[in-house]
C-alpha cells in the first residue's frame, strides 16, 4: 500500500483555534474537551458546533446528568455566535438523563445509536461524559465496563463518519481514565487566579496525525464567543494574509530637523527606541511621527499600556482616531497576555493597512502583564516586537526612564537590543534651568548623527535647536569653561 490517506481539517469556526490545532481539526476524529468546571468546555463546544453544523452536515447535542438542554440554550443564546434557527433543523439536542440514570451503559448506547442512524449526524457531542463515568462507579446495574462503552461509541462514530466530542469535568490528565488513551484528539482547557485576575489558557495535549502548537495558550470568552490567542511569531505569519515586505524611502519623523539627525528618516520596517524621563516629550515625538504619518496617507495603530492615554487625548490625535486614519488599543486590563495584545496588534494593522505603529510604553506593559506572565517580561516583549516588526510596519516604543544626568542609559528593562534605532531624551542644568536636550544613539545601517541638540516643545510640538557645547561625561555634568558658554556659577577669587 502505497497511498497515503488524506485527512481532511475542519475549521472549528473560533479565531486562533485552528493554529493551535495545526491547522483544524481532524475529520472524524474522536475528542475530548476537558477541564475543571467554569474553565469555558461547554462554550467552545456549542461555537464549534454552530460553526461547523450544516443542513446536510447535522449535529447531535446529547446532555447527560448535567444542566438540562433549555437551561443550557438559555445561556448560550446570549453569544453572538448562536443561531436559534439551526435549532431543530441542523442542530438537535437530545437528553440521555433518563437512561443514565438506569446506570445502564448499553442502554444509554442503544438511545445514541437510535439517534444517530435517525439523523445521521455528521458532528455528535456528549457532555457531560464525567457523569458516565461516575454512573459506572454508582450503579449496581452494569451491563458494560467503561472501557468498552468508550471503545464501542468510538468505532461506532468512526464507521458512521461523525466527528465526536466528549465533554468531561476533569482536573489533572493524569487521572486514570480509557477515555484518553481511545481518544485521537484531548484538549485540555485551564483558568489560574492570581490576585484580581484570571487567566484561561487551552493545552492541545494531543491530536493523532498533526503537529498541533505545544505549551498553553491564553484564551478569552466574550460577547463573541471564544478566541484563542496562538503564540506571537505563529500571529505574525498570517498564511492565508501574508504582510507585504516594507519597500520605498525613509519615513519621516514629522520634527524638522530630526530626520537630518537620523541620516535621512527612519528606515521602513524598523523598530525605534525613544528614551527619557518623565516629561522629556517622548509622547510628543510619537504623536508627531503618527501625525506626520497621516500627513503622508499613511495609517498608523497606537497601542496604549498607561492607565490615562497621552497619546490619544491630544485634538491631532483624537482628530486623527475619529477620521480612521489612526487606530487605538486600550490595553490596560490586569489579565492580558502577550499573545492577546500581539493578537490585537497584527488584526488593527491589517485592518488599517498599517505602515506605522507606536507601543507607549514600556513600563506601561510591564505593569499590564498579568502576573502570570510578569517573570518573563523580555522574552514576551522580544516575541511581540519580533511578531510586530515582520509585518514590515515600522514601530516606535516609548521607555521611561531615571534620569541620573551623568550615565547613560536606554532603557531599565535591557530592551534596546531589540530596537534598530534609539534616540534618547534628558535633561541638562545650565544657570539653575533644566534644558531638554536630544541624541540618536543608533540607527543600524546608516550614518546618523551623533550631536547632542537641545530643543524645546511648544504648541507645535519639537523644535530642535543648535549642538550643545562640549561636556564632561556622557550626556551630563557641566560645560567647560574653554567653549565660552558661560555656567554663571564659576568661582572667583
Amino acid at each position: 500500500m502505497t497511498d497515503k490517506a488524506t485527512i481532511k481539517r475542519l475549521k472549528t469556526g473560533i479565531p486562533g483555534l485552528n493554529e493551535i490545532l495545526g491547522g483544524g481539526l481532524p475529520e472524524f476524529s474522536f475528542n475530548i474537551i476537558a477541564g475543571p468546571p467554569g474553565s469555558g468546555k461547554t462554550t467552545l463546544a456549542h461555537q464549534m458546533m454552530f460553526s461547523l453544523a450544516s443542513a446536510d452536515r447535522p449535529a447531535i447535542f446529547f446532555t447527560v446528568l448535567g444542566e438540562p438542554p433549555l437551561k443550557m440554550l438559555r445561556y448560550q443564546q446570549q453569544f453572538d455566535f448562536f443561531d436559534e434557527r439551526a435549532i431543530g433543523r441542523s442542530i438537535h439536542f437530545i437528553s440521555l438523563s433518563e437512561d443514565m440514570q438506569s446506570g445502564d451503559l448499553r442502554r444509554v448506547l442503544a438511545r445514541i445509536v437510535a439517534a444517530v442512524e435517525t439523523h445521521q449526524p455528521a458532528f455528535v457531542f456528549v457532555d457531560s461524559f464525567r457523569s458516565v463515568v461516575i454512573a459506572t462507579r454508582t450503579s449496581d446495574q452494569v451491563s458494560m465496563g467503561l472501557q468498552q462503552f468508550v471503545q464501542e461509541l468510538g468505532m461506532l462514530m468512526t464507521s458512521w463518519q461523525a466527528t465526536t466530542f466528549l465533554i468531561g469535568e476533569y482536573f489533572s490528565e493524569n487521572d486514570p481514565n480509557p477515555v484518553f488513551t481511545v481518544s485521537d484528539g484531548l484538549i485540555w482547557l485551564r483558568q489560574s487566579l492570581d490576585r484580581n485576575s484570571i487567566v484561561r489558557k487551552m493545552e492541545i495535549i494531543k491530536m493523532r496525525g498533526q503537529a498541533s502548537l505545544p505549551g498553553q495558550h491564553t484564551f478569552r470568552i466574550s460577547s463573541a464567543g471564544m478566541q484563542v490567542f496562538p503564540p506571537a511569531q505563529v500571529a505574525a505569519m498570517g498564511v492565508e494574509d501574508p504582510f507585504p515586505a516594507p519597500t520605498g524611502p525613509p519615513l519621516s519623523m514629522g520634527v524638522a530637523g530630526l530626520d537630518d539627525m537620523m541620516g535621512g528618516g527612519l528606515p521602513r520596517g524598523y523598530s525605534l527606541l525613544v528614551a527619557g524621563p518623565s516629561g522629556s516629550g517622548k509622547s510628543i515625538l510619537a504623536a508627531q511621527f503618527v501625525a506626520e504619518g497621516a500627513r503622508c496617507g499613511e495609517k498608523s495603530v497606537i497601542a496604549s499600556f498607561e492607565q490615562s492615554p497621552k497619546l490619544s487625548r491630544g485634538p491631532l490625535i483624537s482628530s486623527l482616531i475619529s477620521r480612521g486614519d489612526v487606530g487605538l488599543i486600550r490595553a490596560q486590563q490586569s489579565d492580558l497576555s502577550v499573545d492577546e495584545v500581539t493578537t490585537l496588534l497584527l488584526t488593527e494593522i491589517r485592518r488599517l493597512k498599517a505602515t506605522r505603529v507606536v507601543l507607549d510604553s514600556l513600563s506601561g506593559f510591564e505593569l499590564m502583564l498579568a502576573p502570570t506572565f510578569s517573570d518573563n517580561y523580555r522574552q514576551s516583549l522580544c516575541r511581540m516586537v519580533s511578531a510586530v516588526v515582520s509585518t514590515g510596519v515600522s514601530l516606535l516604543l516609548t521607555s521611561e526612564l531615571e534620569d541620573r544626568y551623568t550615565d547613560l542609559r536606554f532603557s531599565p528593562y535591557g530592551a534596546a537590543f531589540l530596537t534598530d534605532a534609539i534616540i534618547v531624551q534628558r535633561y541638562v542644568e545650565v544657570e539653575s534651568r533644566l534644558l531638554r536636550v536630544i541624541a540618536v544613539v543608533k540607527v543600524r545601517a546608516t550614518a546618523h548623527s551623533n550631536e547632542l541638540r537641545q530643543f524645546e516643545i511648544d504648541d507645535d510640538g519639537i523644535k530642535i535647536g543648535q549642538m550643545m557645547p562640549r561636556y564632561r561625561g556622557l550626556l551630563g555634568g557641566r560645560p567647560e569653561r574653554n567653549d565660552g558658554y558661560d555656567t554663571g556659577d564659576e568661582r572667583r577669587d
